[in-house]
């Protein structure tokens, strides 16, 4: 008989991994799947959008142009500290997809950044960065990705 997973721990190993990048490009101190998704639900706080900037080596302006969020609105939740929880989704997403390019160029930052911002053919001509800031589009990137790691032609 089939062990199951422990309750504490959703998921599946390869997807527990990717919260846990990404909970660490936020600087999160909890990334377990639960935990995630009460942070997203709470509004991350600020900070961990500027920590993934600089962990990412991307700036401010354009993590905010990736998960969609104006400059103007930008600049308010800077003065409250605080995403709210469409924007946190939109951030945790983006986190894991250059966690996943980080992966894909076995953590060269500036490749993984140079791939994210330059349009694929794969992905209609788009710049994957722009792309995976809804959900669909994040899974294409995710899955181009993979097929890239598989040698599978993009």
């Amino acid at each position: 008989m089939a062990r199951l997973p422990h309750a504490r721990q959703p998921g599946t190993p390869a997807r527990r991994r990717s919260y846990e990048q990404a909970g660490r490009l936020l600087g999160l101190r909890k990334a377990d799947p639960v935990a995630l998704a009460q942070a997203v639900e709470a509004g991350f706080a600020y900070a961990a959008l500027e920590r993934f900037a600089r962990c990412a080596d991307l700036s401010v302006s354009l993590v905010a142009e990736a998960i969609r969020l104006p400059q103007r609105t930008l600049a308010r939740r800077k003065a409250k500290g605080r995403l709210q929880p469409e924007e946190s989704d939109r951030l945790l997403r983006t986190s894991q997809i250059f966690g996943r390019a980080l992966e894909l160029f076995e953590g060269d930052r500036a490749a993984a950044k140079t791939w994210l911002g330059t349009p694929q053919r794969a992905l209609g001509g788009a710049v994957p960065l722009r792309f995976a800031a809804t959900d669909v589009g994040a899974r294409e990137v995710d899955d181009l990705i993979g097929r890239l790691e598989h040698g599978i032609p993009a």
